[in-house]
């Protein structure tokens, strides 16, 4: 890393003796991807985008609730949640936070937990989504925020995919049959898993059927 850095054909004419090395690939290499890191995020993510996440993370409970702060999160909820959270629901959501922390550091089921959805749940089997239910109002709030478009972009891929010709000229009656289609592409995770036979089964057992489901 401290020899000198050689670029080009190698004749000392293109080279310059005082760039090693480690300077080339500091400079001109580590920081330059750096740099274009930090524009593609700021091309992506607004300045008030930015502000949502940094307040939303206060919730994390990750290192023992570490990032924990009380005005952050009643912030989050007065300025990026209005219509969910009255100005009176904002000061109980106060009072309830200075409670929360304490409980959640002593509780063990709480104990060594690493994200938000799954404090969610185990808010949820511990019932202290009664006892702190603004705070459960909040995390839902927060767990279910498209922080960005990729969802998006994924379904008009789909769609590109899916939508052909033949497609297109479908009546409006198969709306329905297309959007099945594109919910089932876009979210083959999940389909992949499914059953078939127990789909079978499921429309069998419903109602009586013209067309034989089951052998």
């Amino acid at each position: 890393m401290s020899d000198c850095y050689m670029k080009g054909t190698w004749r000392s004419c293109q080279q310059k003796d005082y760039v090693i090395v480690e300077h080339h690939n500091h400079f001109a290499i580590f920081y330059v991807v750096i740099d274009f890191q930090l524009i593609e995020f700021n091309s992506r993510f607004s300045q008030q985008i930015v502000e949502l996440l940094t307040l939303s993370s206060t919730l994390d409970p990750i290192d023992g609730f570490k990032s924990f702060d009380i005005d952050n999160i009643c912030s989050l909820a007065e300025q990026f949640h209005p219509h969910d959270f009255t100005p009176n629901e904002v000061l109980t959501l106060r009072r309830e936070l200075e409670y929360y922390k304490i409980d959640m550091l002593s509780h063990p089921r709480f104990q060594n937990i690493t994200s938000l959805y799954e404090l969610c749940r185990r808010f949820v089997e511990t019932k202290k989504s009664q006892h702190y239910f603004l705070i459960d109002r909040l995390i839902h709030l927060v767990l279910t925020l498209p922080v960005s478009t990729a969802t998006t972009e994924r379904a008009f891929s789909a769609m590109k995919l899916i939508k052909t010709s033949l497609h297109s000229k479908m009546e409006n009656e198969f709306f329905f049959f297309f959007s099945d289609c594109m919910v089932i592409y876009v979210e083959r995770e999940i389909t992949d898993i499914i059953n078939s036979d127990s789909v079978i089964d499921d429309f069998y057992n419903s109602k009586p059927s013209k067309v034989q489901l089951q052998l």
